[in-house]
């Protein structure tokens, strides 16, 4: 069977959304005549944990560990946090920072390039330069963030001549808290050059979007091969769940400050005071981590008996969470990059039909998911007026009560047939047998 090489950092034990597409690749690679070889880090510093996936990972699946020096492990002491907090990953982008926390993250941008794994690079080259020389190793893939995964299979490549793939999740400098590394010119410099490099001299680019696919083309000047995110069939089995109750909006998934848009708590708080039904009816719940700003907009506007906040929790439960919501919310970050975002969470949200309520660029990428599967409801980032329209739609159906959908043609979205695309992409950059 041939074989690849796939690099990731995010690994179970790791939790979130950064682990579940390598993760579901490795899953289903062996459908297509591929035996996949994992290369992770044996201490990473995840923002989540989640090790029930690790059940997900196939039997007799090769995985070579490496131990790493981890800045973040340093970070923590030096901010005054405890050793087994968890890192923020919008850290770049919270408003109220400390000198310390100012500080970390100047170190941060001008001294780890392209990003605080840098340290991970050097000694796995080393490691598996010498295990691609020993063992048979068809194709590498690497997948980022991190970016320095991207580093690791760039010179892999140099020195064993075995074709690579770049994976991208998201960009890179197009990443929407670039603007925030606070870099200085020769720091921004150099991850343009990295990220040219490692553009122009992969085998093959992937990417999870359209749009995000042709900022890495103009960047790289190549093609670039979209590959979307998906759900997985098998997370999701056929039993019937009673659904809420209440009318419930439901978000999983981090909800960070450029995710919570004002208009959403504006729409609620007039349509409770406009409707007392509604508002006997509602409650917004939120699953993971959350800004502090949910918790100040929810106190202006005087939502609290309505909002529910709830901790992580593992992603076998987080598909009951869906099944039961009447409504899944999904909103996007209002960035310069916005028409790009899909994030991973849309798939799933498709994959147990139930409407979705979204607030983002009514042209982004995320919108024409839905648009295309008439999964749901879209309105704009400042839309008070479409938004509680959009609402109103939901929840009159809901009291009829007939709050359902059927996603159309979501089977492009499945994480075994996008499997399939990746294995193409495997075969089409193999060395032809001599």
């Amino acid at each position: 069977m041939k074989k690849v090489l796939f690099i990731s950092y995010y690994w179970p034990p790791s939790g979130g959304s950064g682990v579940q597409r390598p993760l579901k690749f490795v899953k289903y690679l062996r459908d297509f005549g591929w035996e996949p070889i994992v290369f992770t880090v044996s201490n990473g510093e995840y923002p989540e944990l989640d090790p029930s996936l690790a059940k997900e990972i196939p039997k007799g699946i090769k995985i070579i560990y490496s131990k790493i020096f981890e800045p973040y492990t340093y970070y923590k002491k030096f901010v005054g946090q405890k050793k087994e907090d968890k890192i923020n990953p919008n850290f770049f982008t919270q408003e109220k920072k400390g000198w310390k926390e100012k500080l970390a993250i100047w170190i941060r941008s001008n001294f780890f390039i392209p990003d605080a794994r840098v340290a991970w690079v050097k000694p796995s080259i080393k490691k598996l330069t010498q295990y691609c020389k020993e063992n048979q190793v068809d194709v590498i893939i690497t997948t980022g963030p991190p970016h320095s995964a991207h580093l690791i299979g760039l010179v892999v490549k140099e020195n064993t001549g075995i074709p690579w793939i770049a994976d991208f999740r998201d960009p890179w400098t197009n990443i929407d808290f670039y603007s925030n590394l606070s870099l200085t010119q020769w720091a921004d410099a150099k991850h343009r050059k990295l990220e040219k490099k490692v553009l122009q001299n992969a085998d093959k680019v992937l990417m999870v979007g359209e749009t995000w696919g042709k900022e890495l083309e103009e960047i790289g000047k190549r093609s670039v091969t979209i590959i979307s995110n998906g759900f997985d069939p098998d997370d999701f089995d056929q039993s019937i769940i009673d659904l809420d109750a209440k009318f419930s909006i439901v978000h999983l998934g981090m909800f960070s400050k450029g995710r919570n848009h004002e208009v959403l708590w504006k729409a609620l708080s007039q349509l409770c005071n406009e409707n007392q039904d509604f508002a006997n009816d509602l409650e917004l719940c939120f699953y993971g981590k959350y800004d502090i700003s949910a918790v100040e907009y929810m106190n202006k506007y005087k939502l609290k008996n309505f909002t529910k906040f709830h901790s992580y929790i593992p992603h076998h439960e987080i598909v009951k969470v869906q099944k039961r919501a009447q409504v899944l919310f999904l909103s996007v970050n209002n960035t310069p990059n916005v028409k790009g975002i899909i994030t991973g969470k849309i798939y799933e949200y498709l994959a147990v039909n139930r409407p979705i309520l979204c607030i983002g660029d009514t042209t982004g990428d995320a919108a024409k998911v839905i648009q295309e599967t008439k999964s749901g409801y879209i309105s704009g980032f400042e839309d008070l007026e479409t938004l509680k329209s959009n609402i109103s739609q939901l929840y009159t159906q809901y009291k009829n009560p007939s709050l359902a959908i059927k996603s159309n043609d979501i089977e492009k979205y499945s994480r075994k047939y996008l499997t399939g695309m990746l294995a193409q992409s495997l075969d089409s950059v193999i060395k032809p047998v001599n």
